[in-house]
């Protein structure tokens, strides 16, 4: 196997930099020890105005066979002799991407000591690879690299065999591609996308691939269009990893789009898990109750007991608990069987992984598991798949956003997905001064992002009832204190002139959704 890398420079920034990137001296050749056969680095040209590096990888097949012990694509031929005999030693495939990951290093980072800023900044790169697999061929492969900042993608069918044209073409490429990048942005392109066009990796592919998945897609796979394609083939086609890879670089790309860290949108679950948002002394209870009982009721469990009064007043059947957690309330909603379908929506995969842990979803038998969807979405965005549902529940999220976003979330909820009742319930921030362990003007929570009093709650209700076509009604949570009010305010939209309650599930939205089944596979 083999490639080039080339780079132009001027007696000011001189090609030959190449080599302090790459780590590798320009006027010595080195060979580096790989599993499967031997890695040489060499230059065949190094001036001021250009330098050009060569890996040439020596694949030693009898090893390949032995290291796969008749599994994988190099010991599982269709006959002996092609365990020997086949293009291993010859196509880029994850061979050399396992050797430029061994070889270029610290270049892979981006780290020069020596020339920290030339690493840092793009470079003018002409990489060269004489025969790539490409399984989808040339048009696959200007797809994949077409999006990523070269400015020529060249991609050359080889001839099965020059001497016999009629024979057609292989189903190898000649590639060549040019622009400015940075070295290292070029680098883990190659990393990933020669095992994709390839379509077979010579190891087994462990749940560890996502995170080099993770860390070469850095910068530019979250948005690529053929994202689902790169990550499907480099995990092997392994659903669960596949799957698991979707939804972190999804995070990344929601992340991107707010100008957040991925950190600040997945931040539902903390460690250890607080039962509610209201960190504050959770047991809000009348002095009457409180002395007649002897375990104090936490508020977290009268605002789910407040909010599955109003889903069943409502003869609510298809539910989405809409920044659902970790999944307390999916979990008091299946143990009524009014609610024959219900959905949690959370744009963090760390918490839909602790509810479908909660829920025990592997013990569920198959009626159950047909009761219950968990799905990532981001409720800043319009998603079909929110749509045909009786209610939706907004239980103590509105809070977490900024103030700006609140009006995509009130699109997406009660313009798009438009369900005949949304619950909503928030923090009165009125009542904080109850809580004697809140020093005054901390808001209850440090993801909060406001905290309402009970005039701007209902001013925002109105606004949105009266622009989606709602009526809206208001229900205390909690002791309801004369002078501040509730410690939860809850609200009951219900849309005017829309069809009644479906008391199940459409077919449609069965399809569309993940169920707890495939969660259960991952």
């Amino acid at each position: 196997m083999f490639l080039t890398i080339s780079t132009t420079g001027t007696p000011e920034r001189p090609a030959t930099d190449l080599g302090f990137l790459l780590h590798k001296h320009p006027d010595k050749a080195q060979a580096f020890s790989t599993s499967h056969g031997t890695a040489h680095v060499l230059y065949p040209e190094a001036s001021v105005e250009r330098c050009t590096v060569a890996l040439l990888l020596e694949v030693d097949p009898v090893a390949l066979v032995r290291r796969g012990k008749g599994k994988g694509r190099g010991g599982a031929p269709d006959a002996a002799l092609a365990q020997y005999v086949n293009d291993r030693p010859y196509a880029a495939s994850s061979l050399l991407a396992v050797a430029l990951s061994t070889v270029f290093k610290s270049a892979l980072r981006g780290v020069c000591k020596a020339l920290p800023e030339r690493a840092a900044e793009p470079l003018p790169l002409r990489i060269e690879v004489p025969a790539v697999p490409a399984r989808g061929g040339a048009e696959l492969v200007g797809s994949l690299f077409g999006p990523l900042g070269w400015t020529t993608v060249d991609v050359r069918p080889v001839a099965l065999d020059e001497a016999f044209p009629a024979w057609g073409e292989s189903r190898y490429v000649q590639l060549v591609l040019e622009g400015e990048l940075r070295l290292a942005d070029a680098l883990r392109q190659l990393y990933v996308l020669l095992p994709v066009l390839d379509d077979a990796k010579h190891y087994w592919v462990a749940p560890d691939e996502v995170e080099k998945l993770l860390r070469a897609g850095e910068g530019w796979l979250a948005e690529h269009p053929e994202r689902q394609l790169i990550t499907s083939r480099y995990l092997s086609r392994r659903w669960g990893l596949t799957r698991e890879a979707t939804n972190r670089l999804e995070l990344v790309r929601l992340a991107e789009a707010d100008d957040i860290d991925v950190e600040a949108i997945d931040n539902a679950v903390e460690n250890p898990a607080p039962e509610s948002d209201d960190a504050p002394a959770e047991t809000a209870l009348t002095p009457e109750t409180a002395a007649a009982a002897k375990k104090p009721v936490p508020l977290a469990e009268q605002r789910r007991d407040a909010i599955l009064t109003a889903l069943r007043d409502a003869g609510a059947a298809s539910v989405l608990d809409l920044g659902c957690g970790q999944g307390q309330l999916v979990h008091a909603l299946l143990k009524d069987v009014r609610f024959t379908k219900v959905v949690g929506v959370d744009v963090s995969v760390r918490a839909l992984t602790v509810a479908a842990r909660r829920l025990k979803v592997e013990r569920m038998s198959e009626r159950q598991a047909e009761r219950v969807t968990l799905m990532q979405s981001s409720l800043t965005y319009t998603d079909k798949r929110l749509g045909g549902h009786d209610a939706a529940v907004l239980s103590e999220v509105i809070e977490h956003l900024d103030l700006p976003r609140l009006p995509a979330l009130e699109y997406a909820v009660f313009g798009a997905a438009r369900p005949a009742t949304v619950v909503v319930t928030t923090p009165n921030v009125e009542y904080n001064v109850r809580w004697e362990t809140l020093p005054a003007g901390h808001v209850r929570h440090r993801d909060h992002r406001f905290e309402w009093t009970r005039a701007e709650f209902r001013a925002w209700a109105e606004k949105v009832a009266s622009r989606h076509g709602y009526t809206v009604r208001y229900v205390p949570v909690g002791p309801d204190d004369p002078e501040v009010g509730p410690p939860t305010q809850m609200a009951v939209f219900t849309a005017t002139g829309t069809r009644k309650p479906a008391r199940t599930a459409t077919s449609a939205q069965t399809a569309t959704t993940t169920t707890v089944k495939e969660e259960k596979a991952a």
